[in-house]
């Protein structure tokens, strides 16, 4: 395994590299100017601000050391150092990956910056990730909140290349995961609750900012990203890394859920849809004893509902089957996304059974107000989970062997509107996922 790097305060101006840090020293000139001297003592705090406490010598024989892309322009601006309050970017590693600058115009390589790692970051080797309909429902702009250029994809897996000093649980070498998001403020009260997707600062992996909020995000269509430690997961080492990205978004927008609700062998639970979230949701599921049906527009769906664990099958279109179900069921998690009369899925319910949709349609929910007097049932929506219950969430899978069914694929742009193309039209058991690691070659 390759030896861990840390990054080691620079003190003083005229002090010697650790050398944790590089095996040769540095020779530096032993006599400055006046302006000379002040130009690196800002260039030096200006490193520091940035989480790379080095002289302006020994930051580039590190950069050179490792291989990083190191711009000495972001430093200089007409010769005159400039310091992290006056620069969005003084310092940056590049990275590959794909883009889409519009709604309407095809993905294409893009050559971005990722930020230099600061103490508490990991620098993470991506080797695959998933598509998400959500990353089709960004590229499109289909909720009218996207930003380009985009570089979309939050079901990360990979390996640690490189840790920070104050990082704790992670080495060179681990295997690692990152899902929707990469920071919050980690202060609010929904933080300390370890609901930092809820958090009001929460930045998500890609479409959104850093804590600045100026900063873009860009996700992992790419080969490497740099995330906070707090926001990177082990992945269990019997999880192959491919069939183990999805479960990132997918299996955490299902396990949160199915947790809180406590599902155990006591629960009838109902997953409407069957796809990338749904095969996952059965698979928990069972996993957790429940009694699972899976609720479809498709009798064709049938056999591979009780292969992933169902015990039942209800085809929605089937106007007997669904009558013969209701107040049947204790928790349904409907997981599609299009368009749909949820009102036959809550009758399905017993009395104060709990309605959960994860998928996010276009248009409101409509449910009769006599329903709800009814029944007295709980119509409520979840939203992925917080890191505490993500790491929670791959421990069980591991535990279980629990993997997304998945149809691994080259990483090229053609590629990629080939697979948005057939998600859309539910032509992929059960989730695409990007083989980033022999991309960009």
């Amino acid at each position: 395994m390759p030896p861990r790097t840390h990054y080691v305060p620079y003190t003083t101006l005229n002090s010697d590299v650790n050398n944790t840090v590089m095996n040769d020293r540095v020779d530096r000139p032993t006599k400055f100017s006046k302006d000379e001297e002040h130009h690196l003592e800002q260039a030096a705090l200006a490193l520091q601000e940035w989480g790379v406490p080095l002289s302006i010598d020994e930051f580039l024989n590190l950069a050179k050391q490792y291989a990083l892309s190191f711009n000495r322009s972001h430093l200089f601006s007409n010769g005159t150092p400039t310091t992290a309050s006056n620069t969005t970017s003084p310092i940056s590693i590049a990275a590959k990956a794909y883009a889409v600058d519009s709604e309407s115009t095809p993905f294409k390589l893009f050559n971005l910056e990722r930020r230099m790692p600061a103490a508490d970051d990991v620098v993470i080797r991506i080797h695959y990730c998933g598509i998400c309909h959500t990353d089709i429902h960004q590229v499109y702009n289909e909720w009218h909140s996207s930003k380009y250029p985009m570089v979309p994809g939050h079901e990360i897996t990979g390996i640690v290349e490189q840790v920070g000093s104050s990082v704790k649980h992670f080495r060179v070498g681990d295997t690692a995961g990152v899902g929707c998001m990469v920071d919050s403020c980690r202060k609010c009260h929904l933080c300390k609750k370890d609901a930092e997707q809820n958090c009001a600062d929460s930045c998500l992996t890609y479409n959104s900012t850093e804590l600045d909020k100026v900063t873009p995000t860009y996700g992992g269509y790419s080969n490497l990203i740099i995330v906070k430690e707090h926001f990177v997961c082990k992945i269990p080492k019997n999880l192959p890394l491919d069939a183990a990205a999805p479960l990132l978004c997918a299996g955490i927008t299902l396990y949160s859920p199915l947790r809180r609700y406590k599902a155990d062998k006591n629960t009838r639970l109902a997953i409407v849809g069957l796809g990338g979230l749904g095969h996952i949701g059965v698979k928990l599921g069972a996993a957790m004893d429940a009694h699972v049906t899976v609720i479809s527009t498709s009798e064709s769906k049938r056999d591979d509902a009780m292969k992933l664990g169902a015990k039942a099958f209800l085809v929605s279109k089937d106007n007997e089957q669904m009558k013969a179900a209701e107040n049947s069921i204790d928790l349904i998690i409907d997981t599609v996304s299009a368009p749909h009369d949820v009102a036959p899925l809550i009758n399905l319910l017993k009395f104060e059974g709990v309605y959960c949709a994860i998928g996010a349609p276009t248009k409101p929910l409509e449910i009769g107000a006599f329903t709800l007097l009814t029944k007295r049932p709980t119509i409520t929506g979840s939203l992925i989970g917080g890191m505490k219950e993500t790491q929670e969430m791959l421990d069980f899978c591991g535990k279980h062997n629990i993997t997304c069914d998945i149809e691994k694929i080259e990483a090229t742009p053609e590629t990629i509107k080939a697979a948005y193309d057939r998600t859309v039209k539910a032509d992929v058991k059960y989730r695409f996922v990007l083989d980033i690691l022999n991309a960009f070659k």
